[in-house]
């Protein structure tokens, strides 16, 4: 079994280009790289970065072992002042970008890659694969957070994609406000909180329902959630009542009209004397079923397909691209995949209020500073190392923060304009 290293996890193309650079003598020219998104998905009105401290951990260990050179000199990928170079490779230039948890929009230059063009552009891969991926999820999550209106949400998807992609996919749920996750790699990796009791085979292992109520109820106690629609709905209530009391924290609900069902379930667990016990769904939800729920009794929601697959857009659609050559601008001028050259600044600007109205963004130079502008980028390395990375936490509390700034129509689930404009300002 092989464990891929970061550096591995590239396009061929990288590595011939770095051959051929290193043959013309071009590899060392001081180049700027930038990702940004030409257009958000459909649909969507803002987009989440996520992934940028996960990203910079790769970066650092960014490195081409003996085996993998032996690969690359085999295979004929690198000639071998290509495989001398890489087996010396280490990331020696700067990265900045907006914050994880700021929203972006098309054009937005989220990340920046200073450097030689050769290490530079070998990292194009993991990074895009990193950003296009948690930007994704956490744009899905945090719709699905806003359609919640403040109850709770678990992310539950991990059976529904790659595994490592499920603990980086927990990590853009947890960042875009849920609170918990199934995946217990991401709660030892991240602190994430965790989350779990039981699926429909445990009840179907027991000799009926109120067996398997029991089971579950002597081993975790009261303070549970017991599934309750493996047979009928109404009757799984009952017994979990019965078997647990009305101190019984929760019930599960996986299936059927959930609008429906958990009026009922909310009107039979009163009826029962439990009407402190909770009411859960659970079963292929996305952004437009839980608003949908939105009037009914329920108290926490369970994601999972749509959550991982970035509830139909699994991808942000950044691109990786050169625009600054030994501080000269260099433009792609290619039909519909233009590109403005120039390393970017960019600036948030706020009414007195806090509301968000406009991204100024300028190519070589810096914004007229306004009242209530925020720059949106930061440092994230300088000279290859890692600089005062935000905790997971901190990032949350910033999307948080960044979702209330904008105007309320950016938060609707309707197709429509980005939230708020982008203005790219000519450079003087």
């Amino acid at each position: 079994m092989y464990t891929l290293r970061p550096a591995l996890l590239t396009d061929h193309y990288e590595l011939t280009m770095v051959s051929a650079a290193l043959r013309d003598g071009t590899a060392d020219r001081r180049c700027v790289f930038e990702v940004f998104s030409r257009r958000l998905p459909a649909g969507r009105r803002y987009g989440v970065v996520a992934g940028t401290a996960r990203l910079v951990d790769l970066i650092r260990e960014f490195r081409f072992d003996p085996a993998d050179i032996e690969f690359l000199r085999r295979t004929g990928v690198v000639d071998e002042p290509g495989a001398e170079w890489l087996s010396r490779y280490r990331f020696t230039g700067e990265i900045d970008g907006y914050a994880e948890g700021e929203l972006f929009f098309p054009g937005s230059p989220i990340l920046t890659v200073s450097g030689s063009f050769a290490e530079c552009v070998v990292l194009e891969t993991l990074v895009l694969s990193v950003l296009n991926h948690d930007c994704a999820v956490a744009a899905a999550a945090a719709r699905m957070v806003t359609a919640a209106r403040g109850r709770a949400l678990i992310e539950m998807g991990s059976r529904r994609a790659h595994e490592e992609a499920a603990v980086a996919a927990a990590r853009a749920a947890y960042l875009a406000g849920f609170r918990f996750t199934s995946n217990l790699a991401a709660g030892q990796r991240y602190g994430i909180p965790t989350a779990g009791t039981a699926a429909h085979a445990f009840t179907l292992l027991h000799d009926d329902e109120r067996a398997a109520f029991a089971s579950q109820v002597a081993t975790l106690g009261k303070d549970t959630t017991l599934l309750v629609d493996t047979y009928d709905i109404s009757q799984g209530i009952r017994n979990a009542i019965e078997v647990a009391g009305p101190e019984l924290r929760a019930v599960r609900i996986d299936s059927g009209d959930l609008a429906v069902i958990a009026q009922q379930s909310r009107q039979l667990l009163d009826s029962l004397g439990a009407t402190e016990t909770k009411i859960i769904v659970s079963g292929d939800l996305d952004e437009y079923a839980i608003a949908a729920l939105a009037a009914e009794p329920v108290d926490m929601y369970g994601a999972g397909t749509a959550v991982v697959t970035g509830s139909g857009a699994p991808t942000a659609g950044l691109v990786y691209k050169l625009v600054e050559v030994e501080g000269r601008p260099v433009v792609k001028r290619s039909e519909q995949k233009a590109t403005i050259g120039g390393r970017k600044v960019a600036v948030r600007r706020h009414k007195p209020t806090g509301t968000a109205i406009e991204e100024i963004v300028v190519p070589q130079g810096v914004p007229d500073h306004r009242p209530n502008d925020r720059l949106l980028q930061r440092s994230y390395v300088v000279d290859g190392e890692p600089v005062g990375l935000p905790t997971l936490d901190e990032s949350r509390e910033h999307l948080r923060q960044c979702l209330i700034s904008i105007p309320w129509e950016g938060l609707k689930l309707s197709a429509g304009d980005p939230a708020i404009p982008v203005t790219v300002v000519p450079a003087e």
